[in-house]
């Protein structure tokens, strides 16, 4: 049976791949993005399964417009992959308070903003998937908020979770690490990466030799987590990439 799904940072990377996927799969996917012409892109290449609308998750106006739009348009909402994040590497000292600000409110108050808009149209079966990241286990360098945000959304996962188990509304959160498409280029400033490389290094992490996984492999265990029978529930799987 075909099912409504919406993906928040559905522009580019993950959130792109995972609705090419499910709608390869005959879903309906609702691509949201603060950048409208990004997820226009992507929808129209996805074909007529995929509707785009903008929607910048650290705004609850925008938040609401958005999900009240898709209330009107598909009158459900089946699976909600809250992927929206900033990634943006810095010493606290020296990050500005608009970087900080922007951060916190996208990775952590903009998941939680999407999951309350959400849930008047999810019923019984509905599923949020949250995407955390392995840094939160990891002692990289740079991201102390990045890190916070994300162990902000692992743990809100783990409340909801319980807040809906009586709903019969599942919450799960996917730990990911680093991954990479052909011609994906990492938005931050060269800079800022060469640092946090530098960083790295004295902290025993060699970024240029570890391994990283493809978009297209970790989007089948979003698939596997959304498909899984009745009787069984996942809160948190976390991946790591492996050599193959």
């Amino acid at each position: 049976m075909a099912r409504t799904f919406v993906i928040t940072g559905a522009g580019a990377g993950l959130g792109r791949a995972l609705a090419r996927r499910f709608a390869a799969d005959g879903h309906r996917v609702v691509l949201l993005g603060r950048t409208p012409g990004k997820v226009e892109a992507a929808a129209a290449e996805i074909g007529e399964n995929a509707l785009a609308l903008a929607c910048d998750v650290s705004d609850p106006a925008s938040v609401e417009s958005a999900f009240s739009a898709i209330g009107e348009r598909c009158g459900r909402i089946d699976v909600l992959i809250n992927n929206a994040a900033l990634f943006e590497p810095f010493e606290l000292e020296r990050g500005s308070p608009e970087q900080i600000l922007a951060i916190v409110l996208t990775n952590l108050a903009g998941t939680i903003l999407c999951s309350r808009a959400a849930l008047p149209w999810m019923e019984r079966g509905g599923h949020i998937v949250n995407v955390s990241s392995e840094s939160v286990a990891m002692p990289f360098p740079h991201l102390s908020v990045y890190q916070a945000t994300k162990a902000g959304v692992e743990r809100f996962t783990e409340s909801l979770f319980r807040e809906l188990e009586p709903r019969g509304i599942r919450v799960s959160c996917v730990r990911a690490g680093a991954m990479y498409e052909e011609g994906k280029v990492w938005a931050v400033d060269p800079e800022a990466r060469a640092a946090f490389g530098r960083a790295a290094l004295e902290r025993g992490i060699d970024l240029r030799s570890a391994p990283i996984s493809h978009f297209a492999s970790v989007v089948e265990v979003f698939r596997a987590l959304v498909d899984l029978p009745e009787d069984l529930h996942a809160v948190l799987v976390a991946l790591h990439a492996r050599r193959p």
